[in-house]
């Protein structure tokens, strides 16, 4: 096993922060996992699994051990009458396995096309876009426990995925490490295309039929448009939730508010748009030094160069209070602080 000291992180983490892991190291198979972690000169050290870095914020440098998620590969698995089941390691790019699946003609993560970060971190967070969430097309997960080796499988009820939730950001956070995730993927796709500027994108594409291939482009394209790219801008994609709250208070704010934005959901109550309310706010486009507010998406914030972590989380702080204030709105962040 390699353990690194001091490692500088700043290159995988999107937020491009110059922070440093005290040890690091990377495991390619699940016995490399297994030997680091219960390697008995780190058994009372913190370690932390670090995939596509994409959805994390370093405030400090990490006293412990940072092991990098390097598991490759990607199968089918099995197959019905109705669905392709795929399984596809931990480690692999996100964006790559769903081209991987597009190309197949596996129908159901076309909407979640160009989202950052590797498989392993998509049931953590049951990323979600365009009207799709993994917990659509999640099967099931194979994960290491860390306190003695052993492998376990979720289901997806066993997940509880919630919104850009899941067991494993709660009561079960730093216990695994996930190593796969399988996939059950239509045989006859499930368009969905209701969602955003979809419909539009796929008028100005000229696409002559809908299909998973066009949606996925439409989406590309749209994320493309309005979300900066990491390797040129740092960042962590939407940093904020939005927000749910009861019918009674947005009959109330829309009354202050007419022009706010939300979206009705299944169980009653209203889905808010956090990138609206922070605009109303004035943080749209807004630099404090070399950490910032994106200037296309308000729910963006940006490392333009050197920014430290915690001057991103003093921002972010200083975001929500001002929603809380004029709004009487909770914002929660979607990225995991590293403290």
């Amino acid at each position: 096993m390699n353990i690194r000291e001091n490692q500088s992180l700043k290159k995988l983490n999107t937020f491009g922060i110059d922070a440093s892991a005290r040890f690091f190291s990377e495991f390619s198979s699940v016995e490399e996992l297994k030997q680091l972690l219960s390697d008995p000169a780190f058994s009372n050290t913190p370690k932390l699994i670090l995939g596509g870095g994409s959805n994390l914020l370093f405030t400090t440098d990490f006293k412990g051990l940072v092991l990098k998620n390097n598991l490759k590969g990607i199968e089918l698995v099995n197959e019905d009458a109705r669905f392709y089941y795929v399984k596809a390691a931990a480690g692999e790019v996100w964006h790559t396995f769903v081209m991987y699946c597009i190309a197949h003609n596996y129908a159901g993560l076309e909407n979640l096309s160009l989202i950052p970060g590797n498989v392993g971190a998509s049931p953590m967070q049951n990323i979600g876009a365009y009207g799709v969430e993994i917990k659509d097309s999640f099967f099931e997960l194979e994960a290491l426990k860390i306190a003695d080796q052993t492998i376990h499988i979720f289901n997806n009820t066993d997940c509880k995925f919630g919104y850009r939730e899941s067991v494993f950001k709660r009561e079960l956070k730093n216990q695994f490490v996930i190593t796969s995730v399988t996939f059950k993927l239509h045989k006859k796709p499930i368009l969905n295309t209701t969602y955003g500027a979809i419909e539009k994108e796929l008028e100005a594409m000229g696409a002559k039929e809908v299909n998973i291939q066009n949606i996925s482009q439409a989406v590309i394209n749209i994320r493309s448009s309005k979300l900066p790219n990491p390797a040129e801008i740092g960042n962590a994609g939407s940093f904020f939730k939005n927000p749910e709250i009861s019918r009674t208070i947005f009959e109330q704010l829309k009354n202050e508010f007419p022009a706010i934005v939300g979206y009705d959901l299944e169980n009653g109550n209203v889905k808010l748009a956090a990138g609206w309310l922070i605009e109303q706010c004035g943080w749209k486009g807004k630099t404090f030094g070399d950490a910032g507010v994106h200037k296309l998406q308000a729910l963006v914030l940006v490392n333009y160069a050197n920014a430290k972590g915690n001057e991103i989380y003093d921002l972010s702080q200083k975001i929500m209070d001002s929603v809380k204030e004029r709004f009487g709105v909770e914002l929660e962040r979607e990225v995991n602080i590293i403290y």
